[in-house]
């Protein structure tokens, strides 16, 4: 009973499909070449030195019209293109079919809509005309077909797999900080990361000592910390105040006396010498007492006033530290300041005894300020190495080495960063900007472009890192072109799992 039921129903839905089909032909639909043709697809892209072209076409079939629909982007930054006219041209054994646009239909995307006149394969060419100059991008090995069943063959041939795959349409990486390029290819020999902290260059550091001893009478409140100053800039001064012993006052005062009065006595027993009233004797006496009087005082008359010393800065710069406070007693030849230019910075780390065999093959390095995760070569900061340790330090058993850069800023003198040391090599190996990598559980993948809207999710096998890039020994291949900016948010669109692949397409 119940399989004489099942029957009958299955006898029904089957006349059901007739009535919906008196052709016989279930499902098909006399329109279905047409809405066939007009589904298939082909995706071209193209790179010139300067644009990426992105183009999502209708199936070119003799005779019949297609739209192309275009979408423009600068290699710079991914950004579209918004303005310039635009000639397309399809050249198919030697015959050409054109369109162009003065302006794109919507920023960054320009649709075409050509007829191509005869079968075979042949190529796409972009030109580009803007007001500095004329730019070509070319698509190779485009067909066009005789009719809609060889399109949609084609079409069926070329349609990629969609496994682990994420679509990210042009408009949503035009509003990101998006970047895609090839894996570099080159030299990248063993890197050595330590940590290594900042120091100022010996000789643009200077400290400012007391000349005398006595009481510091700062000139400002405003002379603080950080301060900058000029060279010659009076910082305090030195007085002896109501001191009863080693009063520099007092001092200079005595000098300045005891030269006035070697002075005096000299010109007077210099003219009774022309008389011959005084005896040569006596004449050498007060010179060399006039002389040795005047030493003294223009001694400290230079680095002295009646009332002490003042104490100036030795060059221009800032202020990195103050040693005294106001009315502080200080003796000679002790700090009152340290002066820094802070223009040039030492890089000084300490590398581990098992990297001695590779320390005199370092040709480079890559500085991360850990303040703000900046990365630097050693080039763009004009850096070099200053030394290399020849052995190890009596206390700790790890290697020296001194670098110079030029300060760009961002550093500060007694702060830390990450040095990556670059190694010379023959070896050539593929490297990843670090950007494009994603992390899961301890494993890395990246984005390989299938199309400018589609990317397969691939793991790689990650060899070391020089802080910019990291090596690949397993996963990609030179010639697979990889998101390098901009990979999160591919990850976080594979997430969502809905997004459309035409959303914000002009069709």
């Amino acid at each position: 009973m119940k399989r004489k039921i099942l029957f009958l129903a299955l006898l029904a839905m089957a006349v059901f499909a007739c009535k919906q089909h008196p052709d016989g032909e279930s499902g098909h639909d006399p329109e279905a070449s047409h809405s066939e043709h007009a589904s298939a697809k082909f995706r071209y892209t193209a790179y010139s030195d300067h644009f990426e072209v992105f183009s999502e076409a209708d199936a070119f079939v003799a005779g019949e019209p297609a739209n192309i629909l275009a979408h423009f982007s600068y290699l710079t930054d991914f950004k579209p293109v918004e303005d310039g006219k635009i000639t397309l041209i399809l050249t198919i054994e030697g015959k050409e079919t054109k369109a162009t646009l003065n302006a794109p239909t919507r920023k960054g995307i320009y649709s075409f809509d050509l007829k191509p006149l005869i079968a075979g394969r042949g190529t796409i060419r972009f030109e580009l005309v803007r007001t500095n100059g004329t730019f070509r991008m070319e698509i190779p090995d485009v067909t066009v077909f005789s009719n809609d069943g060889e399109a949609l063959k084609a079409a069926e041939a070329a349609v990629v797999s969609k496994t682990n795959t994420a679509v990210f349409t042009k408009e949503q990486s035009w509003k990101i900080d998006f970047a895609t390029a090839l894996p570099l290819v080159g030299p990248f020999g063993p890197v050595i990361r330590t940590t290594a902290r900042i120091q100022p260059q010996p000789g643009s550091e200077m400290v400012v000592t007391a000349k005398t001893n006595g009481m510091v009478v700062l000139t400002s409140n405003c002379l603080l910390e950080g301060s900058r100053v000029s060279a010659g800039q009076v910082l305090c001064s030195i007085t002896g105040g109501n001191l009863a012993n080693e009063n520099i006052s007092v001092r200079y005062a005595e000098a300045k006396s005891n030269y006035e009065k070697a002075l005096a006595d000299y010109e007077r027993i210099r003219e009774l010498a022309k008389d011959k009233i005084v005896a040569g004797k006596e004449l050498l006496a007060a010179q060399n007492q006039y002389e040795n009087t005047r030493a003294v005082f223009e001694n400290l008359k230079i680095n002295f006033t009646g009332t002490g010393q003042t104490v100036t800065s030795p060059m221009s710069g800032f202020i990195r530290q103050i040693m005294v406070k106001n009315g502080m007693f200080v003796e000679a030849g002790q700090p009152i300041a340290t002066i820094s230019q802070n223009k040039f910075l030492v890089i000084s780390a300490d590398i581990p005894l098992r990297y001695a065999s590779v320390l005199g093959a370092i040709q480079s390095a890559n500085i991360r300020n850990c303040s703000n995760d900046k990365i630097y070569t050693l080039e763009e900061l004009n850096g070099k190495i200053l030394s290399v340790g020849q052995m190890p330090g009596a206390d700790n058993y790890l290697i020296p080495l001194n670098l110079q850069i030029d300060n760009a800023g961002d550093f500060v003198s007694g702060s830390f960063v990450d040095l990556y040391l670059k190694t010379v090599t023959d070896t050539r190996a593929l490297a990843v900007p670090n950007t494009a990598l994603l992390e899961e559980q301890g494993n890395y993948f990246v984005w390989v472009q299938i199309n400018p809207e589609l990317y397969e999710k691939r793991e790689v096998r990650v060899d070391g890192t020089d802080g910019i890039y990291t090596r690949i020994s397993n996963g990609i291949t030179p010639n697979e072109r990889i998101v390098t900016r901009g990979a999160v948010m591919v990850k976080l669109a594979q997430a969502t799992g809905s997004l459309d692949a035409h959303s914000g397409h002009v069709h």
